[in-house]
């Protein structure tokens, strides 16, 4: 995670963006997602946020993290399609760097790739779900998916239709190997087809939950932190085993983001 010391909200990225930033308030929401994950059983690792890079707190995008007996643990950095972000990415890479990871580069001049935004892992790591559209496009994709051939993972390209869902994490989020939230209408035919053959358990979220983030949870040691908590999820949560702890993220839903995109998950 990083820490939200010069979150803002200074370039219209996407249809989420515009009103000012609280950064007191920003801050003890931050805070308490932090804690959340604490609570939750996890390490959390920081990383130092830069003063010029108002959107590194979303620690979600600048790499893909990963493993392989072939080559241990490792990253592909992101190419990021606005250019005031992509400059988050070098600092990202070195602190990896020095925790032990090796990088993989790919050929990404022309095309883009949002890391974990776009490339989410199917809980047990047997797959990668890979979204394209707004943020990575469907070429950086397909080197993606040509690199984990290599590393004998297999990689489901989802096409994203709906703005207002530009990364694949506001629109889909695995439960747990069988049961996976999604927005229906954010998605090709063609993509929604393919959930729906990868998981025995799909369940729809309304446009007025997803628009509000609740696609955009994390799942941590049978709880689900999610800036919000409907009828139709505690039914969805209840069904499922899990626990949900609601976190307001009202400041970073200003940015785009919530509970998911402020993370990168190293294992």
């Amino acid at each position: 995670m990083c820490a939200p010391t010069f979150f803002d909200v200074r370039e219209v990225k996407n249809p989420h963006m515009g009103a000012s930033i609280d950064r007191v308030r920003a801050h003890q929401q931050w805070e308490n997602v932090r804690q959340a994950m604490t609570e939750s059983g996890l390490k959390v690792e920081i990383i130092d946020p830069v003063e010029t890079l108002e959107d590194m707190v979303f620690a979600a995008n600048q790499v893909f993290v990963g493993g392989s007996p072939k080559l241990g643990k490792f990253v592909i950095p992101s190419r990021m399609r606005y250019p005031s972000r992509q400059k988050e990415i070098p600092f990202y890479i070195d602190w990896f760097r020095r925790h032990g990871y090796g990088v993989i580069e790919l050929e990404l001049k022309g095309e883009f790739l949002e890391g974990h935004g776009d490339l989410l892992w199917h809980p047990d790591h047997s797959r990668v779900w890979a979204g394209y559209g707004f943020r990575s496009s469907f070429g950086g994709v397909q080197q993606f998916v040509s690199k984990m051939q290599e590393l004998e993972v297999p990689v489901t390209p989802l096409e994203l239709n709906d703005a207002h869902f530009y990364h694949l994490d506001t629109c889909f989020c695995p439960l747990n190997c069988d049961a996976v939230l999604i927005y229906p209408a954010a998605f090709a035919p063609g993509a929604l087809a393919a959930i729906r053959n990868g998981f025995s358990r799909v369940y729809d979220l309304s446009r007025e939950e997803a628009l509000h983030f609740v696609g955009n949870g994390v799942v941590a040691n049978g709880r689900f932190l999610t800036p919000r908590l409907t009828d139709n999820l505690s039914r969805i949560l209840s069904l499922e085993g899990l626990t949900a702890v609601v976190l307001d993220t009202s400041e970073f839903e200003k940015s785009g983001g919530s509970i998911f995109c402020m993370k990168c998950f190293l294992d």
